[in-house]
């Protein structure tokens, strides 16, 4: 089946790694299908949005690979959304509130305290001609409430109102409409709420499925009694668990919490990024995938588990250590010459580091040392230097190659006798500065005998 899919945040902060996780659900969801990716600005929240953030999601987005077919803004489409309010108006589903804030948390505690349920009783709809008046007179301006389908006759005896639909990540679901407060779509000062824009652009654009996290369940009850009302049939739904913080904390774009933004200046890989945001919380093993086809040939938005998934940022190092590890010099050899490492020893020591960078940039350290020796004074213990320059006579003219570094230790250890961590710890100490690393006989060629020879101690 062909898919049109959305994301739709709203550019009010950086996007997190869970907003990647809904973004890429939606785009992997529809790589499988052949189908289209919207990417929809919810920027109709004038004072908060900003079109730098929205450029910065495009841009985060872009990073991970994620191309959209179309891009549109909530806040260049009011037309389509008045459109929507008149038509219910005219279908006497939409009707005007007057109630305070403060009234409206007075009559919630009084429903509580005679043990019902705490929804909005429609006491606006008994507002006569004169009474709405009087209440204009006052200054006061009416909120929009849309009428909920979960009654027979009378809008003040709701029954209960099933609607159901099988949930392309939670199987079978079902909201009761009568538990629900007919919701605002309307707010006083005329801007519309998340609610109406959302379902009337759905129904425009052609959205064939719904894809988003699972703290909008008890919402779509009420959004696919509106998508009738608008005269539509409501697309299929998903709704996949959240990410939290291994505390348990929800993620928020206000506080930058695990910001893509952030993660992608901290030397994080796109894919380590998106392998976890789309992996963790499933069924699947959450391992490095190389590409975003490979992640969709893995992807089951049914694997999603129904519990929210701890997502630890420790893990991000692993998968990324993992994906470098494999990652062949074409690849990365753009990056790595943006951070200064090029010409012909460029490829043969990326080969020889890779295994032991967790991040691209950590790639410079080791080119430095290859080219300028070991960073800092040589650690090298005072019993172990007469050993070290003795080994330094013993090396062999060029031209070095592979081979060059196993025959140099060959002959240190005849000359020695020493051998194992006693011979290579203070020759690795002596030409890189560390006690680990990428192996000597690869750097060793790359470094050439001049070189080496002015790291003699």
């Amino acid at each position: 089946m062909t898919a049109t899919v959305r994301f739709a945040p709203s550019p009010t902060g950086r996007i997190h790694i869970g907003n990647a996780r809904t973004a890429l659900f939606n785009w992997l969801f529809a790589q499988q299908r052949g189908g289209r990716f919207i990417l929809r600005f919810d920027d109709t929240d004038l004072a908060r949005s900003r079109r730098e953030y929205a450029d910065g999601i495009e841009r985060d987005l872009g990073w991970l690979g994620i191309r959209p077919d179309a891009v549109h803004r909530q806040s260049e489409r009011f037309a389509v959304y008045d459109a929507a309010v008149a038509k219910l108006k005219a279908a006497g589903l939409l009707y005007a509130c007057y109630e305070t804030a403060e009234e409206l948390e007075l009559r919630r505690k009084v429903r509580l305290s005679r043990k019902l349920p705490p929804v909005y009783g429609r006491e606006a709809l008994r507002l006569t001609d004169a009474e709405r008046g009087a209440l204009e007179a006052q200054g006061r301006k009416p909120h929009w409430r849309f009428l909920l389908p979960n009654f027979e006759a009378d809008p003040f005896a709701p029954r209960r109102t099933e609607v159901t639909w099988d949930d392309l990540c939670r199987g079978p679901q079902t909201v009761d409409l009568a538990s629900l407060s007919d919701p605002v779509l309307v707010r006083e000062d005329g801007t519309y709420l998340y609610t109406l824009p959302s379902v009337a652009d759905d129904v425009e654009m052609g959205i064939s499925h719904v894809i988003r996290g699972d703290d909008h369940v008890t919402n779509t009850g009420a959004q696919i009694a509106l998508f009738r009302a608008l005269g539509a049939e409501p697309p299929a739904f998903g709704h996949h668990n959240l990410l939290t913080t291994s505390t348990g904390e929800g993620l928020s774009k206000r506080t930058g919490a695990l910001s893509i933004e952030g993660l992608r200046e901290d030397g994080i890989e796109a894919m380590s990024v998106a392998s976890l945001a789309v992996l963790i919380g499933s069924s699947e093993a959450v391992t490095a995938a190389r590409s975003l086809d490979e992640l969709a040939a893995r992807f089951d938005i049914a694997a999603a588990s129904r519990g929210a998934a701890k997502f630890n940022p420790a893990e991000l190092p692993v998968l990324n250590r993992a994906l470098l590890r494999e990652a062949p010099f074409d690849e990365v050899a753009e990056r790595l010459a943006a951070l200064g490492i090029s010409g012909p020893k460029a490829e043969p020591f990326w080969l020889a580091v890779r295994d032991n960078v967790s991040r691209l940039s950590e790639a410079v350290g080791w080119w430095a040392i290859v080219a300028n020796g070991a960073p800092g004074p040589q650690r090298i213990a005072e019993a172990d230097r007469d050993f070290v320059r003795e080994a330094f006579d013993l090396l062999p003219a060029e031209p070095w190659d592979a081979a060059t570094f196993k025959a140099w230790t060959e002959a240190v250890k005849r000359a020695s006798g020493r051998s194992g961590k006693q011979l290579f710890g203070p020759l690795r100490l002596a030409l890189t500065g560390h006690d680990h690393g990428p192996a000597l006989a690869e750097l060793l060629p790359l470094m050439g005998r001049e070189s080496v020879l002015a790291r003699r101690p």
